[in-house]
């Protein structure tokens, strides 16, 4: 199975390997003219600072192209990376990049970290791509050291900037209304409203809603050890089903020496969910409610050419109900409540021509309320400290980092109990270098980095009701990365643009955290620091441009990820059966990548995706009884604009899943198989 996989993925990748092997002058701004007085709109490739740290980002027409419902559909093409889906439109999608642990990842909106002090989960599944204009992977941090210091404390980074207005000449609004349909009882209408109030202030307005029944098909098929079938049936997914709205206001504005913007945010949704298919139980009743709010904003001034400060604040209210009424497992009925006040300050400095300075200072509020038994209410206040530099100088790029992190927790338990603290601090080193080698040939850059980290246990790792562990450390996780990038643009011909990039790593993961059974018995358990992880990996990005003609044109990506992440926690534990030392960890494939193209011609657009997840296991055990089977998805889509005088109509129609592939992503958890989804835009 590795064999085949290693002989599918090269195949694929030889054709765009090829296209890096051409020359040809170099030409920055490569425009195309369809008349005398109208430009089309093209991608512009320019060399830019960021090729120090690894990144991937889709944004503009072709993230608008791909068969994607929501920013974890669409970061499925990134590689290095593993979405947990735990299916259908309302299933839970969080991110793990390079087999750190979804914990690890930052998700920024809007350049603010989107929080979650209860269990550090963001769904990544609850944000529309209908107002969406640029979704970045980095890894490491950002690749700019004028940031708040909370951008450099994770070991990979989710950056997703909304749409700001924009507006043809004598246009002082922007109105767009789309309607999208489809299987699964699938009605999702969204509107945007985009003001400019005066030359100096714009507005955006969005909401959308989301109903779903979340009903599929799916076949359910397990054979055994011995290649007997145990059972094969066809079922229909239950408890899938979803409603929820989200409503996002935002204000821009500009002054003479700086900009500014605030953003309020509301989510609400109800969900069931459906669980896993196992011991003959095709359906479950429990349910889960999410209200999200929360209202940010920005700060930007230059005060001179050589200083800028930046200002950010935000406040978070999370609330969240989650309902068992099954009462033959145990009856619950849970409510959280989270707040979270964020202040920032970064202050940046040119010091000599090329070397630049940050110094920025974070702090961080949070609490959390339950209707648990025994709560021990939990109060935690964060300070962080960041010192940054970088420096340009010909051909070398450098870039380095140190974090102090400083967290006080204080806790309750019941109203007349005293008060328990603990505090955590310590200072995270980062080293980013990037080098050009030879002077003839600015086109390719060498790269590599060096950066160590850690994320704090989450509130429910430390005081959840009889399963917390108020004792646990901080899960520390150290990179190492040793890459290169070869970008080349061109004026004529058939290819307009080339870029490859490829990356090999090494992380470790020391003190992780892990639920292990509590006494003698398997129903109790508590959360340890007995972990440790590594993760050794290549990932290949490919992709070009092609133009034969003003009206046509041809944009390939290829994305390939191999991951060896074994478990190194205990030598001793190496029993042939039951052992997990040396296995790969949960879910990791060794083998994963995707195929996308896009196809333009005048108004009309034809779009193919495929993804690929190879072999894994569902625990580090990897055993036969453990085996999870490669799975892989087509998605094929098309579009066509029509320009009216006064407003634009697109249509687009989607088949994802176009072979009907039964797969899990997570074991037990079937996916939808082949399904469909209609697209009508209206724009003023």
């Amino acid at each position: 199975m590795k064999l085949r996989s290693i002989s599918f993925i090269l195949c694929a990748l030889f054709p765009l390997l090829t296209f890096a092997q051409e020359r040809d002058s170099i030409i920055p701004h490569p425009f195309i003219l369809d008349s005398v007085s109208n430009m089309m709109e093209v991608s512009v490739y320019a060399r830019h600072s960021e090729e120090i740290v690894p990144s991937q980002r889709l944004s503009g027409k072709r993230l608008e192209s791909l068969s994607s419902f929501s920013v974890a559909d669409a970061m499925r093409y990134f590689s290095g990376v593993q979405i947990k889906d735990y299916g259908g439109v309302g299933g839970l999608k969080t991110i793990d990049i390079r087999s750190m642990g979804t914990n690890h990842m930052g998700v920024f909106y809007d350049g603010i970290q989107l929080g979650n002090a209860q269990n550090g989960l963001v769904d990544l599944g609850r944000f529309s791509l209908d107002n969406v204009e640029e979704i970045a992977l980095y890894n490491g941090q950002k690749a700019q050291i004028f940031q708040p210091a909370r951008d450099y404390g994770t070991s990979g980074s989710v950056y997703i900037r909304t749409r700001r207005p924009r507006f043809e000449e004598g246009k002082t609004y922007n109105l767009r209304a789309s309607l999208k349909g489809g299987s699964f009882d699938l009605i999702n209408p969204s509107l945007v409203w985009e003001q400019r109030w005066n030359r100096r202030i714009t507005s955006s307005l969005s909401a959308d809603y989301t109903g779903a029944s979340g009903k599929y098909k799916f076949r359910y098929r397990r054979v055994l050890p011995s290649g007997q079938v145990a059972w094969d049936t066809t079922a229909v997914r239950q408890n899938g089903d979803i409603r929820s709205c989200r409503v996002e206001a935002s204000v821009f504005g500009n002054t003479s020496d700086g900009t500014w913007n605030a953003k309020a945010y509301f989510y609400d949704s109800e969900r069931g969910i459906p669980g896993a298919i196992v011991s003959n139980v095709w359906k479950h009743a429990q349910r889960q409610w999410d209200r999200n709010l929360f209202a940010q904003g920005q700060w930007t001034k230059h005060v001179s050419d050589r200083y800028k400060f930046q200002i950010n604040a935000k406040y978070a209210n999370d609330h969240m109900r989650y309902l068992n009424p099954d009462t033959t497992l145990m009856y619950q009925d849970n409510k959280f409540f989270q707040q979270e006040l964020y202040l920032s300050t970064a202050h940046h400095v040119e010091l000599l021509p090329g070397w630049q300075m940050n110094l920025a200072a974070d702090y961080q509020y949070n609490t959390l309320d339950a209707s648990l038994t025994n709560f021990v209410f939990p109060v935690r206040h964060t300070l962080l400290l960041a010192l940054a530099t970088q420096y340009e100088c010909r051909r070398l790029h450098l870039m380095a980092s140190l974090l102090g992190t400083n967290v006080w927790d204080r806790t309750t338990r019941g109203i007349t109990a005293a008060p328990v603290s603990r505090a955590t601090s310590r200072w995270t080193p980062a080293v980013y270098l990037s080098y050009q080698p030879l002077s003839d040939c600015p086109d390719l850059s060498l790269r590599a980095f060096y950066k160590s980290i850690f994320r704090l246990p989450t509130f429910n790792d430390l005081y959840y009701t009889e399963v917390g562990n108020a004792s646990l450390q901080p899960e520390a996780t150290r990179q190492w990365n040793l890459g290169f990038i070869y970008s080349h643009d061109w004026y004529r011909g058939l290819f307009r643009h080339v870029e490859v990039k490829a990356d090999g790593y090494f992380n470790r993961v020391d003190n992780k955290i892990v639920a292990i059974p509590k006494g003698s018995g398997q129903y109790r358990w508590m959360m340890m620091n007995v972990g440790k992880v590594h993760i050794l990996g290549v990932e290949m990005v490919a992709e070009t441009v092609m133009r034969w003609h003003k009206d046509w044109s041809l944009v390939l990506c290829l994305n390939y990820t191999y991951q060896s992440a074994t478990d190194r926690t205990d030598p001793a534990d190496n029993d042939p059966y039951y052992g997990t030392y040396g296995g790969q960890i949960a879910y990791v494939p060794w083998h994963s990548g995707s195929v996308s193209g896009n196809l333009t011609w005048k108004n009309l657009g034809l779009n193919y995706s495929f993804i690929y997840v190879g072999e894994r296991y569902h625990t580090s055990a990897n055993i036969r009884e453990n085996y999870e089977q490669p799975w892989y998805t087509h998605d094929l889509s098309a579009s066509y604009r029509w320009q009216l005088p006064r407003l634009a109509l697109t249509f687009a129609l989607e088949c994802n899943n176009l072979f009907n592939q039964q797969y899990d992503v997570i074991q037990n958890y079937p996916m939808p198989g082949r399904n469909w989804k209609g697209v009508l835009k209206v724009e003023f």
